[in-house]
C-alpha cells in the first residue's frame, strides 16, 4: 500500500457537498467512464485477459431484479480484475428470443386485423427487424443506469451477419458429422404459440382435472384403463397390459373393441407398463404421448392424429372441429351414456406442463422436427467437468450438472416460426437434402426450396462464448479472450444454457473449453423469501429503486445478499439501509477531507504512528486479504459484509473518532494520523469500488486527485500486522463499551457530560485518556467530585459522579420494579417447566418457548441487580 500511495498526485481537497445525492452524480460519470474508454478492452495488450460474456438478455426485455442481481456480480468481478491489471473484457449483447418477439410483432399485428400470414415471411421478418430497432434493446440503457462496465464497442446480437455465420458453420459441422438428422419423434408442442418447444421450456405446475376409468371391449374380453385425457381416445392403437400379469394373459395378442369408434385394437404386453398402478392396463396413443410413441415402436403400432396445430379434433365422427378441452367434455359424456365409465375422480389434481413463455397447456404431438444427437457431445461436456477443466461452484451444485448431462435426451431444434435463424437445409424435386454451409451457394431451380422451419433460441446463445469473439475466423479477440473465465449465472438455467454452451465450445473449439468456472447464483426473492411474480404482487422494478435510494444502494443490497446459489431475498428497508452506508462513507471521507486527511507522500514509519494508526493498519491489511479470498471463492455477500462492518465499524465509528482528539491536539502525531486517515480512506474506496462504483469514484478522486478509481490499482495485502496494537485498541473499545452501556443503564443522554476520574496508570489505556473522555462525555472531576459508582474495567478503574444527573430514588424504584417483574416471569416460568404432567402434554416448541422465557428472565435478574449495586446510595 505505501509504494501505491507514493504514486498518487496530490489530493485538491475539494470540498464536497453536505449530502450525497446519487441522480446528481451517477449518470454524467457512468457516460464520463465510457467515453474515456475504461471498459473497452484491447486484443493486441501483453495483460493477462480477463474474460466474461454477459447472459445475453432477451431483446424483447427490461432490467429486472434477478439482471440487476447478476450483472451486479459480473461487474464486481471485472473491476476489480481490471484495477489488478488485467485485460478486462465483459461482452454486452442480446438474444433474439425466437417466440418472445415473434409474439410481439404478431401482437401489433392483430391490433391492425392482420396476421403474419397477411404480410407474407420477408415483410414479416422485415417489420420484426423494424420492430427491434424501435422497441428492442430497452435493457441496454437500463444497464447504464446499473453502472454496467461493459464493452460497448463489442456488443453482439445473436441476429447480427456474425453470430448468424458461427450458427450456420455449425450446424453444417454438426450435419455432416451425422449429429443433426430429422425425424418423426414425439415434441412439446404450444397450440399457442404453434411451435415445438424443447424440454426445458416446459413449466410443470399441479392443475385439477379429473381422472376417468372407462371400459374397453364387450363381454368377457374387456380391460378398464385409467386416463386424464379422455380426448385422445380416438387416437388409440392398443392398450398394453404387462407381460406377467397374470389378470390380463388371456387378452394379450387379442383384439377388443375401442368405443366411440368402428376400431378394433389389439392388446399387447409390454415391460413399461406397472401392473400396481391403477387397473395395470394402459391405452396406447402413440402419436400424443412420448411412452405411448416408445411403446407403438416396440410393437409396430399405427401412430393415429387425431389434433391439429391448434388443438383442436381432426378426427372423423360427432367431436370434429371440438376443441381439446371441449372435446373432453364431450367424450366423458358419450361414453357415460354407453355405460362405459366405471369411475370419476374429480378434482384430480395432476403436474401439467405449460409453455414457458405463454402458459398454454402444451400438447405432445409426433411431428417431423430437426434433432441434435446429444450423446457424444453431453459425455464431453460431463468430461470437463469431472476432469477439473470446468469448476462448478458451488460444488454441491455439480450432481445437478450431472444428472442433466449424464441424461440428456436428442435435442429438438427446429421451430415453427419465421423469427430466428432459418434451417440451412434444402430440398430438391427428386427427394434431394442438401445442408448448405455460410460459405456455400444454395441449389437453385424448379422444386428446390428452403426448409421453412427456424432454429430454437438457445441454439444461437450456445455459441455465445466463442461466436461473439469472431468465431469461426480466428480473430485477435478469440485469441486473446477465449477461453472465457467465468460464467456467472443462475442455478435455473443451468440446464437452458450452460449445458448447451459446454457442448457447442468443446465441440467447435477442438476440446477447449467455453469457461474455466461456472459461478451459480440462487434467484432473486421478496423480503419473506418468496418468489417475485406478478400474481402475488410483489415484483419490484430495480430501476424505482435507483431512482429512490441510487444504482450503488441496489448494488450493495443485492452482493451483501449473494451466497453461492442460493436464493437471495431482498426488501427496500435493506436497500434503505444500504443508502444509509452510502451517506456514511461520503460523510466521513468529507469530514476527513475537512481534517486534513492526505495520500500525499510516504506512510510514516510504524514507530511515529500512535498505536490507534497501527491498529487501523494492521486491521485495514486484514480487511484487503480477506476480501481477496471471499472475491476468489465467489462469496459476495461475505465480502460485501466484512467491507461493510470494516469501514462502518471500524474506520468511521472508531478510528475518524479516535483520531478527533489527535487532530485536536495538533503537532507531528496529527500529521501521522492524517496521513493514515488518508490511506486507510484510499484504500477502503478502492475495495468498495467494483460493488459502490459511483459514489466510490465521487469520493476517491476527490480525495486523491487520482483520474479515476475505475483505472486505479487494486490494493494489496502489505503484510503489515501489529497484533499488540490490535489488543491495545481492543482494550480501549472495551472500556468505551462497558461506559457506554452502563450510562444508557443509567439513562444517561449521549450527549450529557459526567465528572469521572481515570486510573489508568500502568495499563495500555494510560496514552488513550484524552480520548476515552471525548468519546465517552466525561469531564475531569472537581473539587467537590463525589465517585458514586464505580466501574473496574480492563484492568483500570472509571470512577463516575452521578450525583447530579439522575434521580437515584427514583431510579431505583423503577429497577425494583423491573425486578420484581422479572422475578415473577422465574417464578412462573419455572413452575410449570417442573409440571411433570404439563411437559408430557405440552409440544416441543411450546417447551422451548417456556425455556427461553426462562433464560431470558434470568438474564434480565443478573442485569438489573448489576445495575442495582452500581447505583450510589440514597
Amino acid at each position: 500500500m505505501t509504494e501505491n500511495a507514493q504514486q498518487q498526485p496530490s489530493a485538491p481537497h475539494t470540498e464536497l457537498p453536505t449530502q450525497y445525492a446519487p441522480a446528481e452524480v451517477e449518470g454524467t460519470l457512468y457516460e464520463r467512464w465510457v467515453e474515456r474508454g475504461y471498459f473497452a478492452a484491447d486484443a493486441k495488450s501483453d495483460k493477462p485477459a480477463y474474460t466474461i460474456v454477459i447472459p445475453p438478455p432477451n431483446v424483447t426485455g427490461s432490467l429486472h431484479l434477478g439482471h440487476a442481481f447478476q450483472h451486479t456480480l459480473m461487474d464486481a468481478l471485472t473491476r476489480r480484475k481490471r484495477m489488478q491489471g488485467h485485460e478486462s473484457l465483459w461482452l454486452p449483447g442480446m438474444d433474439h428470443a425466437g417466440i418472445a418477439t415473434q409474439n410481439k410483432v404478431e401482437q401489433q399485428l392483430a391490433e391492425e386485423g392482420k396476421s403474419r400470414h397477411d404480410l407474407g415471411r420477408e415483410e414479416f421478418v422485415e417489420r420484426v427487424w423494424r420492430w427491434k430497432e424501435e422497441y428492442g434493446g430497452k435493457i441496454l440503457g437500463q444497464m447504464r443506469r446499473l453502472g454496467d462496465g461493459v464493452d460497448w464497442d463489442r456488443e453482439r446480437f445473436t441476429m447480427d451477419e456474425g453470430l448468424s455465420k458461427a450458427v450456420l458453420t455449425i450446424f453444417k459441422k454438426l450435419y455432416d458429422d451425422e449429429l443433426i438428422y430429422r425425424a418423426e419423434r414425439i415434441i412439446n408442442w404450444c397450440p399457442r404459440c404453434l411451435t415445438a418447444i424443447s424440454d426445458i421450456e416446459v413449466e410443470y405446475q399441479e392443475d385439477d382435472g379429473e381422472l376417468v376409468s372407462i371400459r374397453y371391449g364387450e363381454g368377457d374380453e374387456t380391460l378398464v384403463v385409467a386416463t386424464t385425457r379422455a380426448e385422445t381416445m380416438l387416437g388409440d392403437t392398443a392398450v398394453a397390459v404387462h407381460p406377467d400379469d397374470e389378470r390380463y394373459k388371456h387378452l394379450v395378442g387379442k383384439r377388443i373393441k375401442l368405443p366411440l369408434t368402428d376400431r378394433s385394437i389389439p392388446v399387447v404386453a409390454d415391460a413399461h407398463v406397472d401392473p400396481e398402478f391403477g387397473t395395470g392396463a394402459v391405452k396406447v396413443t402413440p402419436a400424443h404421448d412420448p411412452n405411448d410413441f416408445a411403446i407403438g415402436q416396440r410393437h409396430g403400432l399405427e401412430s393415429i392424429t387425431v389434433m391439429d396445430e391448434r388443438a383442436v379434433i381432426t378426427a372423423h365422427g360427432p367431436f370434429q372441429g371440438l376443441d381439446r378441452f371441449e372435446a373432453r367434455s364431450a367424450i366423458v359424456a358419450a361414453l357415460r351414456s354407453q355405460g362405459r365409465i366405471v369411475a370419476e375422480k374429480r378434482p384430480y389434481t395432476h403436474s401439467v406442463g405449460h409453455c414457458s413463455r405463454c402458459k398454454t397447456t402444451i400438447e405432445p404431438r409426433l411431428s417431423m422436427q430437426w434433432w441434435v444427437k446429444v450423446g457424444p457431445l453431453a459425455k464431453a461436456a460431463g468430461d470437463a467437468v469431472r476432469d477439473g477443466r470446468v469448476k462448478i461452484h458451488p460444488e454441491d451444485m455439480s450432481k445437478r450438472y450431472f444428472d442433466w448431462v449424464d441424461n440428456m435426451h436428442d435435442w429438438c431444434i427446429s421451430r415453427q416460426l419465421w423469427w430466428g435463424h432459418r434451417i440451412p437445409v434444402w430440398y430438391g424435386p427428386e427427394g434431394e437434402v442438401v445442408c448448405v454451409g455460410p460459405d456455400e451457394e444454395p441449389p437453385t431451380g424448379e422444386g428446390w426450396r428452403q426448409d421453412t422451419d427456424v432454429l430454437d433460441t438457445w441454439f444461437s446463445s450456445g455459441l455465445w462464448p466463442f461466436s461473439t469473439l469472431g468465431w469461426p475466423e480466428q480473430t485477435e479477440d478469440l485469441r486473446k479472450f477465449y477461453p472465457t473465465d467465468v460464467l456467472l449465472t443462475g442455478h435455473d438455467i443451468i440446464f437452458f444454457w450452460v449445458a448447451r454452451m459446454m457442448m457447442f465450445g468443446l465441440y467447435a473449439m477442438d476440446g477447449e473449453v467455453p469457461f474455466r468456472t461456472i459461478a451459480l447464483t440462487g434467484l432473486v426473492r421478496d423480503e419473506r423469501g418468496k418468489k417475485m411474480s406478478k400474481s402475488f404482487g410483489n415484483v419490484v422494478d430495480p430501476l424505482d429503486w435507483m431512482d429512490k435510494y441510487g444504482s450503488d444502494a441496489v448494488r450493495f443490497t443485492l452482493a451483501r445478499g449473494a451466497n453461492p446459489g442460493t436464493d437471495v431475498p431482498i426488501g427496500e428497508d435493506w436497500v434503505q439501509a444500504s443508502r444509509n452506508f452510502a451517506n456514511k462513507i461520503w460523510n466521513a471521507t468529507r469530514f476527513a477531507l475537512m481534517n486534513g486527511a492526505t495520500v500525499e507522500g510516504p506512510l510514516p514509519a510504524p514507530s511515529e504512528m500512535t498505536a490507534t494508526d497501527r491498529w487501523i493498519l494492521s486491521r485495514l491489511n486484514k480487511t484487503v486479504a480477506e476480501v481477496d479470498a471471499h472475491y476468489d471463492d465467489f462469496q459476495f455477500a461475505k465480502l460485501s459484509d466484512a467491507l461493510y462492518h470494516f469501514a462502518w465499524d471500524e474506520v468511521f465509528d472508531w478510528y475518524v473518532e479516535l483520531s478527533k482528539t489527535t487532530f485536536q491536539a495538533g503537532g507531528e502525531p496529527a500529521e501521522v494520523s492524517k496521513r493514515v486517515l488518508g490511506e486507510v480512506l484510499d484504500v477502503t474506496l478502492k475495495l468498495l469500488h467494483p460493488v459502490v462504483p459511483f459514489v466510490t469514484d465521487t469520493l476517491w478522486t476527490t480525495l486523491t486527485g487520482g483520474e479515476s478509481v475505475v483505472v486505479a490499482e487494486w490494493p494489496a495485502d502489505s503484510g503489515f500486522r501489529d497484533a499488540d496494537a490490535e489488543r491495545e485498541i481492543e482494550t480501549l473499545q472495551s472500556v468505551i463499551t462497558e461506559v457506554r452501556r452502563f450510562r444508557a443503564d443509567q439513562g444517561l443522554q449521549p450527549g450529557q457530560r459526567v465528572p469521572a476520574r481515570l486510573e489508568l496508570d500502568g495499563t495500555a489505556l494510560a496514552p488513550h485518556e484524552a480520548a476515552i473522555r471525548q468519546l465517552l462525555r466525561l469531564q475531569p472531576e472537581g473539587e467537590d467530585f463525589s465517585a458514586t459508582a464505580t466501574l473496574p474495567v480492563a484492568g483500570a478503574t472509571v470512577a463516575l459522579d452521578l450525583s447530579g444527573t439522575i434521580d437515584v430514588a427514583a431510579e431505583r424504584k423503577r429497577l425494583a420494579k423491573d425486578l420484581a417483574a422479572a422475578e415473577k416471569e422465574k417464578a412462573q416460568a419455572t413452575a410449570k417447566l417442573g409440571n411433570e404432567a404439563f411437559l408430557a402434554k405440552a409440544p416441543d416448541h411450546v417447551v422451548e418457548k417456556i425455556r427461553t422465557r426462562l433464560a431470558k428472565a434470568d438474564e434480565d435478574i443478573a442485569r438489573i441487580q448489576t445495575q442495582l449495586e452500581k447505583l450510589p446510595q440514597a
